[in-house]
């Protein structure tokens, strides 16, 4: 991924509240439009880097049981 995008995303996104993240990620979800995936990579980046290893793990372990589907 192209920083300029980690970095075009961030500015637009800079002191949202939290429901406003959410709003943005429930749209893009619902959308279903693939131009919205590299958003929604650069928060899970950010909040990778943010979160302690056992919400990483906790986090994989759910991702993985919803691809055995």
């Amino acid at each position: 991924m192209n920083f300029q995008i980690r970095d075009a995303i961030t500015a637009n996104v800079k002191g949202d509240s939290a429901n406003e993240f959410r709003d943005t990620v429930e749209d893009a979800i619902s959308r279903g439009e693939e131009h919205l995936l590299p958003g929604l990579g650069v928060f899970l980046e950010k909040w990778w880097k943010a979160s302690s290893a056992a919400e990483q793990e906790a986090f994989t372990e759910k991702l993985s049981k919803a691809f055995q589907n």
